[in-house]
Protein backbone atom coordinates (compact mmCIF):
# COMPACT_ATOMS: atom_id res chain seq x y z
CA UNK A 1 0.00 0.00 0.00
CA UNK A 2 2.96 2.33 0.53
CA UNK A 3 4.37 2.18 -3.01
CA UNK A 4 1.32 3.54 -4.87
CA UNK A 5 1.13 6.37 -2.34
CA UNK A 6 4.77 7.32 -3.00
CA UNK A 7 4.21 7.22 -6.75
CA UNK A 8 1.17 9.41 -6.42
CA UNK A 9 3.06 12.00 -4.37
CA UNK A 10 5.93 11.92 -6.83
CA UNK A 11 3.52 12.49 -9.69
CA UNK A 12 1.98 15.52 -7.98
CA UNK A 13 5.39 16.99 -7.35
CA UNK A 14 6.45 16.53 -10.99
CA UNK A 15 3.21 18.05 -12.26
CA UNK A 16 3.65 21.12 -10.03
CA UNK A 17 7.24 21.68 -11.17
CA UNK A 18 6.27 21.32 -14.81
CA UNK A 19 3.50 23.89 -14.45
CA UNK A 20 5.88 26.32 -12.72
CA UNK A 21 8.49 25.86 -15.44
CA UNK A 22 5.85 26.41 -18.12
CA UNK A 23 4.81 29.72 -16.51
CA UNK A 24 8.40 30.97 -16.49
CA UNK A 25 8.91 30.09 -20.15
CA UNK A 26 5.65 31.69 -21.33
CA UNK A 27 4.98 34.93 -19.40
CA UNK A 28 1.64 36.60 -20.00
CA UNK A 29 1.64 39.30 -22.66
CA UNK A 30 1.24 42.93 -21.57
CA UNK A 31 -2.32 44.14 -21.66
CA UNK A 32 -3.09 46.33 -24.66
CA UNK A 33 -4.50 49.21 -22.58
CA UNK A 34 -2.57 48.76 -19.33
CA UNK A 35 -0.55 51.70 -18.02
CA UNK A 36 2.77 50.69 -16.48
CA UNK A 37 4.70 52.58 -13.83
CA UNK A 38 7.78 50.35 -14.16
CA UNK A 39 8.93 48.85 -17.45
CA UNK A 40 12.02 47.15 -18.87
CA UNK A 41 12.68 50.00 -21.33
CA UNK A 42 11.25 53.33 -20.07
CA UNK A 43 9.88 56.05 -22.31
CA UNK A 44 12.26 58.92 -23.11
CA UNK A 45 11.67 62.33 -24.73
CA UNK A 46 12.64 62.64 -28.38
CA UNK A 47 16.07 64.22 -28.44
CA UNK A 48 16.93 63.04 -24.95
CA UNK A 49 16.25 64.20 -21.42
CA UNK A 50 18.72 67.11 -21.53
CA UNK A 51 17.06 68.67 -24.56
CA UNK A 52 13.67 68.12 -22.95
CA UNK A 53 14.81 69.97 -19.83
CA UNK A 54 16.06 72.80 -22.06
CA UNK A 55 12.65 72.93 -23.73
CA UNK A 56 10.87 73.25 -20.41
CA UNK A 57 13.22 76.02 -19.26
CA UNK A 58 12.99 77.95 -22.54
CA UNK A 59 9.20 77.80 -22.83
CA UNK A 60 8.24 78.32 -19.19
CA UNK A 61 6.11 81.43 -18.63
CA UNK A 62 6.23 82.35 -14.98
CA UNK A 63 2.67 83.52 -14.13
CA UNK A 64 2.72 87.21 -13.26
CA UNK A 65 0.22 86.75 -10.43
CA UNK A 66 2.43 84.08 -8.83
CA UNK A 67 5.49 86.31 -9.14
CA UNK A 68 3.63 89.17 -7.51
CA UNK A 69 2.77 86.91 -4.58
CA UNK A 70 6.33 85.58 -4.33
CA UNK A 71 5.20 82.00 -4.98
CA UNK A 72 7.90 79.49 -5.88
CA UNK A 73 8.08 75.72 -5.86
CA UNK A 74 8.20 72.48 -7.82
CA UNK A 75 5.05 71.11 -9.41
CA UNK A 76 5.18 67.36 -10.00
CA UNK A 77 3.18 66.48 -13.10
CA UNK A 78 2.27 62.95 -14.15
CA UNK A 79 1.18 61.89 -17.62
CA UNK A 80 0.84 58.83 -19.80
CA UNK A 81 3.16 58.33 -22.74
CA UNK A 82 1.00 56.54 -25.27
CA UNK A 83 2.24 53.87 -27.68
CA UNK A 84 2.38 56.56 -30.36
CA UNK A 85 4.67 58.73 -28.23
CA UNK A 86 2.03 61.35 -27.54
CA UNK A 87 1.35 62.66 -24.03
CA UNK A 88 -2.05 62.07 -22.47
CA UNK A 89 -3.84 62.17 -19.09
CA UNK A 90 -1.74 65.08 -17.79
CA UNK A 91 -2.42 65.91 -14.14
CA UNK A 92 -0.73 67.54 -11.16
CA UNK A 93 0.50 65.15 -8.47
CA UNK A 94 2.08 67.73 -6.14
CA UNK A 95 0.31 71.10 -6.42
CA UNK A 96 1.94 74.40 -5.46
CA UNK A 97 -0.55 77.07 -6.52
CA UNK A 98 -3.32 77.27 -9.15
CA UNK A 99 -1.19 79.56 -11.35
CA UNK A 100 1.95 77.42 -11.26
CA UNK A 101 -0.02 74.17 -11.55
CA UNK A 102 -1.76 75.41 -14.70
CA UNK A 103 1.51 76.57 -16.26
CA UNK A 104 3.19 73.25 -15.51
CA UNK A 105 0.36 71.37 -17.23
CA UNK A 106 0.56 73.73 -20.23
CA UNK A 107 4.30 73.14 -20.49
CA UNK A 108 4.00 69.35 -20.47
CA UNK A 109 1.16 69.36 -23.01
CA UNK A 110 3.11 71.61 -25.36
CA UNK A 111 6.27 69.51 -25.16
CA UNK A 112 7.73 67.21 -27.82
CA UNK A 113 6.72 63.61 -28.38
CA UNK A 114 8.38 60.74 -26.55
CA UNK A 115 9.86 57.44 -27.62
CA UNK A 116 7.33 55.02 -26.09
CA UNK A 117 8.19 52.46 -23.45
CA UNK A 118 8.76 48.78 -24.12
CA UNK A 119 8.00 45.87 -21.83
CA UNK A 120 8.56 42.22 -22.69
CA UNK A 121 9.46 43.22 -26.24
CA UNK A 122 6.20 45.08 -26.78
CA UNK A 123 5.40 48.79 -26.93
CA UNK A 124 3.32 49.75 -23.89
CA UNK A 125 1.79 52.79 -22.24
CA UNK A 126 3.76 54.23 -19.35
CA UNK A 127 2.98 56.78 -16.67
CA UNK A 128 5.80 59.29 -16.19
CA UNK A 129 6.28 61.92 -13.48
CA UNK A 130 8.21 65.10 -14.32
CA UNK A 131 9.03 67.86 -11.78
CA UNK A 132 8.55 71.40 -13.13
CA UNK A 133 10.39 73.96 -10.98
CA UNK A 134 9.51 77.64 -10.65
CA UNK A 135 12.27 79.72 -9.09
CA UNK A 136 12.46 83.51 -9.06
CA UNK A 137 15.75 85.25 -9.61
CA UNK A 138 17.84 86.08 -6.51
CA UNK A 139 17.00 89.36 -4.85
CA UNK A 140 13.54 89.56 -6.35
CA UNK A 141 11.59 89.05 -3.15
CA UNK A 142 12.34 92.26 -1.27
CA UNK A 143 9.11 93.59 0.20
CA UNK A 144 7.35 96.87 -0.27
CA UNK A 145 4.78 97.49 2.40
CA UNK A 146 3.51 93.95 2.80
CA UNK A 147 4.36 90.30 2.16
CA UNK A 148 7.26 89.39 -0.11
CA UNK A 149 6.59 90.16 -3.76
CA UNK A 150 8.44 89.62 -6.99
CA UNK A 151 7.29 93.04 -8.21
CA UNK A 152 7.73 95.78 -7.37
CA UNK A 153 10.97 95.62 -5.36
CA UNK A 154 12.96 98.20 -3.50
CA UNK A 155 16.65 98.80 -3.94
CA UNK A 156 18.76 96.90 -1.46
CA UNK A 157 19.20 99.85 0.85
CA UNK A 158 15.64 101.17 0.45
CA UNK A 159 17.02 104.47 -0.81
CA UNK A 160 15.10 107.35 0.70
CA UNK A 161 16.37 110.79 -0.32
CA UNK A 162 15.97 113.03 2.72
CA UNK A 163 15.35 116.69 2.04
CA UNK A 164 17.69 118.00 4.79
CA UNK A 165 20.72 118.13 2.49
CA UNK A 166 19.91 118.04 -1.24
CA UNK A 167 23.60 117.72 -2.18
CA UNK A 168 24.16 114.70 0.02
CA UNK A 169 20.82 113.12 0.90
CA UNK A 170 20.61 110.78 3.85
CA UNK A 171 19.62 107.18 3.30
CA UNK A 172 17.07 106.02 5.83
CA UNK A 173 14.53 103.22 6.06
CA UNK A 174 10.94 104.45 5.72
CA UNK A 175 8.38 103.87 8.42
CA UNK A 176 5.98 102.93 5.62
CA UNK A 177 7.44 102.06 2.19
CA UNK A 178 5.87 103.36 -0.98
CA UNK A 179 3.27 101.22 -2.74
CA UNK A 180 0.82 101.53 -5.64
CA UNK A 181 -2.54 103.14 -4.93
CA UNK A 182 -4.97 100.24 -4.66
CA UNK A 183 -2.20 97.72 -4.04
CA UNK A 184 0.26 95.75 -6.12
CA UNK A 185 -2.39 93.60 -7.79
CA UNK A 186 -4.27 96.63 -9.11
CA UNK A 187 -1.04 98.18 -10.41
CA UNK A 188 -0.01 95.12 -12.37
CA UNK A 189 -3.47 94.67 -13.73
CA UNK A 190 -3.10 98.20 -15.08
CA UNK A 191 0.32 97.32 -16.57
CA UNK A 192 -1.09 94.23 -18.25
CA UNK A 193 -4.12 96.10 -19.60
CA UNK A 194 -2.12 99.00 -21.02
CA UNK A 195 0.92 97.11 -22.28
CA UNK A 196 1.48 97.27 -26.05
CA UNK A 197 3.78 94.49 -27.16
CA UNK A 198 6.27 95.95 -29.68
CA UNK A 199 5.86 94.52 -33.18
CA UNK A 200 9.60 93.89 -33.57
CA UNK A 201 9.80 91.97 -30.29
CA UNK A 202 6.70 89.97 -31.21
CA UNK A 203 8.16 89.18 -34.63
CA UNK A 204 11.42 88.03 -33.04
CA UNK A 205 9.52 86.20 -30.30
CA UNK A 206 11.46 87.98 -27.58
CA UNK A 207 10.20 87.64 -24.01
CA UNK A 208 11.62 88.62 -20.66
CA UNK A 209 11.89 91.30 -17.97
CA UNK A 210 12.96 94.90 -18.45
CA UNK A 211 14.34 96.27 -15.18
CA UNK A 212 13.27 99.88 -14.69
CA UNK A 213 14.44 102.21 -11.94
CA UNK A 214 12.32 105.22 -10.98
CA UNK A 215 11.65 107.64 -8.15
CA UNK A 216 8.34 107.87 -6.30
CA UNK A 217 8.02 111.55 -5.37
CA UNK A 218 6.41 112.98 -2.24
CA UNK A 219 3.16 113.52 -4.14
CA UNK A 220 3.19 109.92 -5.45
CA UNK A 221 4.19 110.69 -9.04
CA UNK A 222 6.73 108.46 -10.77
CA UNK A 223 9.76 110.28 -12.20
CA UNK A 224 13.35 109.77 -13.37
CA UNK A 225 12.56 106.44 -14.98
CA UNK A 226 15.46 104.66 -16.64
CA UNK A 227 16.15 101.14 -17.85
CA UNK A 228 18.88 99.32 -15.93
CA UNK A 229 18.49 95.93 -17.61
CA UNK A 230 17.73 96.19 -21.31
CA UNK A 231 16.00 93.72 -23.61
CA UNK A 232 15.96 95.65 -26.91
CA UNK A 233 13.55 95.27 -29.85
CA UNK A 234 11.31 98.03 -28.48
CA UNK A 235 10.69 96.40 -25.08
CA UNK A 236 12.81 98.96 -23.20
CA UNK A 237 10.89 101.89 -24.67
CA UNK A 238 7.55 100.26 -23.91
CA UNK A 239 8.57 99.57 -20.31
CA UNK A 240 9.55 103.23 -19.85
CA UNK A 241 6.30 104.39 -21.42
CA UNK A 242 4.29 102.26 -19.02
CA UNK A 243 6.08 103.56 -15.93
CA UNK A 244 5.82 107.17 -17.04
CA UNK A 245 2.10 106.80 -17.76
CA UNK A 246 1.33 104.74 -14.65
CA UNK A 247 -1.06 105.94 -11.93
CA UNK A 248 0.30 107.60 -8.82
CA UNK A 249 1.62 105.65 -5.87
CA UNK A 250 1.24 106.22 -2.17
CA UNK A 251 4.50 107.93 -1.13
CA UNK A 252 6.86 106.51 1.45
CA UNK A 253 6.42 107.94 4.96
CA UNK A 254 9.13 108.78 7.49
CA UNK A 255 8.24 110.21 10.90
CA UNK A 256 4.80 111.15 9.64
CA UNK A 257 6.02 112.99 6.53
CA UNK A 258 6.08 111.88 2.87
CA UNK A 259 9.49 111.08 1.47
CA UNK A 260 10.92 110.22 -1.93
CA UNK A 261 11.79 106.58 -2.54
CA UNK A 262 13.75 104.98 -5.34
CA UNK A 263 12.30 101.77 -6.74
CA UNK A 264 13.35 99.05 -9.17
CA UNK A 265 10.54 97.38 -11.08
CA UNK A 266 10.81 94.43 -13.50
CA UNK A 267 8.28 94.90 -16.30
CA UNK A 268 7.37 91.46 -17.66
CA UNK A 269 6.79 90.76 -21.34
CA UNK A 270 5.31 87.41 -22.34
CA UNK A 271 3.86 86.30 -25.66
Amino acid sequence: MKIPMLLLLGGLSFSSLSAHAQKRKMPPKPSANAVYDSVQQPAVPLGGTERYAQFLAAHQKYPASAMQKGIQGTVKVSFVVEKTGTVNEVKVETPVSPELDAEAIRLIKSGPKWTPAKHRNQVVRQRVVVPVSFVMSPGSTVTIGGPAKERPITTSAADIAASANPDRPAVVAPDRPTQPVGGNQAFFEWIEKNQKYPDLARKRKIEGKVMVEFMVQKDGTLTDARVIKKMGSGLDEEALRLIKAAPKWEPAMFQGKPMKQKMVLPVLFQL
